[in-house]
């Protein structure tokens, strides 16, 4: 077909006529121009793939779309939605020469915005363009929410008033595991982890009604059965007389940000290798148990504990060899004290302990021979016999007046350095202090 000359830049409506009858194409471009030669700018195509081939060619935006539902590349109501995922963001207008009541109501159910019979008078055709025209441009706020609806990244839950789900976006689906048909006509119950209690969704609503909104952390349960942690923002939508009618939640899923969170902050208190408590969470429990001495006058025991022959492993087996005795000593160790106490490591081959609770001289006693026995033990790794033995300095803490942590600490150092001095593989305690 011949076309006009088209000026992408004009502001004159850019009609896309696709029509592979010549005949009817041309009569549609009569009944266009009727009014007007200037009224419209009309370009015309044969089939789906000439109308792209023409528009990309020209750079070409059309300000609708009056299109032939039978065309060689394709039939019926599919031509429709090929259409629009062409040209997604353009009204269709449908022009059929089937009487055809079904297929009409399929293809506006499919998206077109109006239908005309092949051979309607020209008004009728100028008028169903320029209403399809000022309808898309009315609806352009809407289809732009659509659009951000279904494509935010965030879930977007929307409720009515009796929390019962109205709708939801593909991200509550991806996050969740629920389709919108697992859901829809459900409350958010279903998502439940029996995390919180009562309280936490009382108050949530309490404020949801004082303030019209909540946001917070919230841990949920997936389709699967699995956690999820979610940032959640609840919105209350109200009316004009100012009832609650929906509610609106916004979720994004920081299950692993939170998982990586944690992570560091436990690894700010503990030992990365051995997994104990670290210098800085020893001396917090340390200046607290201090302060219940001072109260209560419950004793304490402070221990400082050192290898003996762990460089020898390190130089004859490697570095792998010692961090997997650390591994394996610390938990041995660990399972001879009492939920109370604290096992903590310093660094290298060091470690701090502190007995709390029924402390008395014996049964300190009991515990240090307990460690002195399990240091002992072989540590087998890879079929090799790992062996150390372990030097303990301790002392004793009771009564008034209290000194600071650090001389305490200094005091089983060299507790434990005459342990050394002894022949190693015992414990000794400080009448230093």
């Amino acid at each position: 077909m011949k076309q006009a000359v088209v000026d992408a830049e004009s502001p004159v409506p850019l009609i896309l006529v696709i029509e592979d009858e010549p005949g009817d194409a041309q009569l549609i471009r009569l009944q266009l121009e009727e009014q007007g030669a200037q009224a419209y700018q009309i370009v015309l195509a044969v089939s789906l793939k000439d109308a792209e081939t023409q528009v990309k060619q020209h750079k070409l935006v059309p300000n609708a779309i009056l299109l032939d539902l039978n065309l060689p590349d394709s039939t019926g109501v599919a031509t429709v939605r090929r259409c629009y995922q062409l040209f997604p963001d353009v009204p269709v207008v449908v022009l059929t020469g089937l009487d055809d009541q079904a297929a009409t109501e399929a293809a506006i159910e499919a998206g077109a915005e109006d239908y005309l019979s092949k051979g309607s008078e020209g008004r009728w055709i100028r008028k169903a363009i320029r209403y399809a025209i000022l309808r898309h441009e009315r609806d352009a706020s809407e289809r732009l929410a659509m659009a951000v609806f279904r494509h935010a990244r965030e879930a977007i839950m929307i409720t009515d008033a009796e929390q019962q789900i109205l709708q939801v976006n593909a991200a509550f689906s991806e996050i969740t595991g629920y389709s919108a048909d697992d859901v829809i006509g459900c409350t958010p119950a279903i998502l439940n982890s029996g995390h919180h209690s009562a309280d936490f969704f009382d108050q949530m609503f309490a404020t949801l009604a004082s303030k019209g909104s909540w946001e917070g952390e919230i841990w949920n349960r997936r389709k699967d059965g699995s956690l999820v942690v979610e940032t959640m923002n609840i919105s209350a939508v109200h009316d004009a007389l100012g009832q609650v009618v929906q509610y609106v939640a916004l979720f994004s899923d920081i299950t692993q940000k939170k998982a990586a969170q944690d992570k560091v902050n436990y690894l700010a208190y503990h030992d990365a290798l051995t997994n104990l408590p670290n210098r800085t969470l020893f001396m917090d429990r340390f200046q607290q148990a201090l302060v219940s001495v001072r109260r209560t006058q419950s004793p304490l025991t402070l221990a400082f504990l050192d290898l003996d022959g762990f460089k020898a492993v390190n130089d004859t087996h490697g570095h792998a060899a010692g961090d997997f005795l650390l591994e394996a000593l610390s938990e041995k160790m660990k399972a001879c004290l009492r939920e109370d106490d604290t096992l903590a490591r310093l660094g290298g081959d060091e470690f701090l302990l502190l007995l709390q609770g029924q402390v008395d001289q014996q049964s300190t006693e009991q515990v240090l021979q307990r460690l002195v026995a399990t240091a002992r033990e072989p540590i087998d790794w890879c079929g090799i016999a790992l062996e150390v033995t372990v030097s303990i300095g301790a002392c004793f803490i009771r009564g008034q007046p209290l000194k600071k942590p650090e001389d305490y600490i200094i005091a089983a150092d060299a507790a434990m350095y005459l342990a050394k001095e002894q022949g190693k593989n015992r414990y000794c305690f400080t009448n230093n202090i």
